[in-house]
């Protein structure tokens, strides 16, 4: 059989912005919440320390190299980029992607996953729920708009380096329903895309709630649909058992916490066989370096385990065409939440070498 395609997102966060350093003080990135996080209930894996790739800044070319050479060592095809626009031309973290664009550099594929949502100052609160303060509104600027994002796009999409299902550049949002008149931004670039040397767009809309999203995702255009699971096992549990939860959160302010164990089974489901609905593995999530104790923990992830799940997802795919053998990784480098394939101290290369072992 040959190997699935397995994409990983990837957060270009790791560097300073104006911006950043306004919202949250000079010098902010990612690292900043990863540094600073601690464990907050016996067993609590934190922490999180990077390994070979130590504290990288992604101005750095050599930054983006490594990190895509390690990639491709352990079976990644590419990287999903997080790309953020929030309508009338206004973007954020924007530069990686950017260099990696211009330079030619790394000569490894890539995608964009449309990061279409509103973004907050936060405040976890410990019986879950959210406080927020608005930073930058995501916009919908209608016709002029899309037409605009489409073309700052052109030439990622005619890059080489671009990944394409079914000869058509893929491209993934986010939020897809959240985005009212994602219909007609879907035809708008399908149309602009043909008339710009390309045979279309495949689209590919995210979703974290599976039995309910899946079916109005595709009536409103998507190619496919990308599932996150993560959540599931918190949704499927008995009345109960959230009713007791939620109060050990509130008196002993201990955050949502769940056996990796147990939520992998969740993780993946029958559905996913389904040649257009696209699985996601998750190697491990820890929330508290953003949230605290309002946050969302899986707890003794490790390695074997991992694997385990990794071979559940190959398993949902394996008898589709080449071509759509579609995994995504969630994620590269997302440190901040405790989900990430990058080595660290405790595990090292573990984690990748299960991935590389299994395909």
């Amino acid at each position: 059989m040959a190997k699935p395609r397995i994409i990983a997102f990837y957060l270009p966060q790791f560097h300073p912005t104006p911006n950043n350093d306004k919202w949250w003080g000079k010098g902010f990135t990612e690292w900043t919440n990863v540094c600073k996080a601690k464990p907050l209930f016996r067993g609590h894996y934190q922490p999180h320390v990077p390994a070979d790739l130590g504290f990288y800044d992604l101005r750095l070319a050599e930054s983006r190299l490594a990190q895509a050479e390690m990639a491709k060592e352990y079976g990644v095809e590419g990287f999903c980029y997080y790309h953020y626009w929030f309508g009338e031309g206004r973007q954020e973290l924007e530069h990686v992607f950017n260099e990696v664009l211009k330079s030619g550099e790394p000569d490894f594929p890539f995608m964009l996953c449309w990061a279409n949502e509103s973004w907050h100052s936060k405040f976890w609160n410990n019986d879950g729920t959210v406080s927020k303060k608005l930073l930058v509104e995501q916009k919908y600027g209608g016709i002029d708009d899309y037409t605009k994002h489409f073309f700052h796009l052109l030439p990622a999409f005619k890059d080489k380096r671009y990944i394409r299902i079914d000869n058509k550049p893929a491209f993934m949002l986010f939020r897809p329903l959240e985005f009212e008149q994602v219909s007609d931004f879907i035809n708008l670039w399908k149309k602009l895309a043909k008339e710009n040397g390309l045979e279309g767009i495949f689209f590919i809309g995210q979703t974290f709630e599976t039995e309910i999203e899946v079916d109005e995702v595709f009536n409103k255009g998507f190619g496919a649909v990308n599932t996150v699971r993560l959540f599931d096992i918190q949704r499927k549990r008995k009345l109960i058992e959230k009713a007791l939860q939620k109060i050990e959160r509130v008196l002993l302010t201990k955050p949502f916490v769940y056996s990796y164990a147990k939520a992998k089974e969740y993780f993946v489901e029958e559905l996913e066989k389904n040649i257009n609905i696209i699985p996601t593995i998750i190697p491990n999530w820890d929330h508290t370096p953003r949230s605290g104790n309002g946050g969302y923990v899986l707890t003794k992830s490790n390695p074997k385990l991992f694997g385990e799940h990794v071979r559940d997802a190959i398993d949902v795919v394996k008898d589709k065409p080449l071509e759509h053998r579609l995994i995504f990784i969630k994620s590269w480098n997302e440190w901040g939440e405790g989900n990430y394939m990058e080595p660290d101290l405790k595990f090292g290369t573990a984690y990748l070498e299960e991935l590389r072992n299994n395909l």
